[in-house]
């Protein structure tokens, strides 16, 4: 990905770190984001390398060659937020009941308990 980045901004060892879990799925994710990391997972070695080289080529926002951590944490928050907006359209659909762009405390209760009322 290019050359390291300054010393202060490797981990260090004892540094708070979150928990990787079982193949690297969360790294997967935040990196790529829920739907595309999913897309990932079927892929040979050779499409992964491939794709994975255009998103860098996104990521290195100056173009000079590498990637600095303010360019990963850029994308990640990116990727994000696009989950987070693409979530809240999904979820508004299925609240919205009677399609009026509203959601009415009955709508959220139904959607939310359904049959249990």
């Amino acid at each position: 990905l290019g050359k390291p980045t300054a010393r202060q901004e490797r981990a260090r060892p004892g540094a708070a770190q979150h928990e990787d879990r079982p193949g690297f799925q969360y790294d997967h994710e935040a990196f790529l984001g829920k739907e595309e990391a999913r897309s990932f997972d079927q892929l040979s070695p050779e499409e992964s390398r491939d794709r994975l080289g255009k998103i860098v080529d996104r990521i290195d926002e100056n173009k000079d060659g590498y990637l600095t951590t303010e360019e990963l944490k850029n994308w990640i928050k990116r990727v994000q937020k696009r989950y987070i907006y693409e979530n809240v359209a999904k979820v508004w659909n299925d609240y919205d009941l009677n399609k009026d762009n509203k959601i009415a405390w009955e709508e959220y209760k139904q959607a939310t308990y359904g049959y249990y009322l």
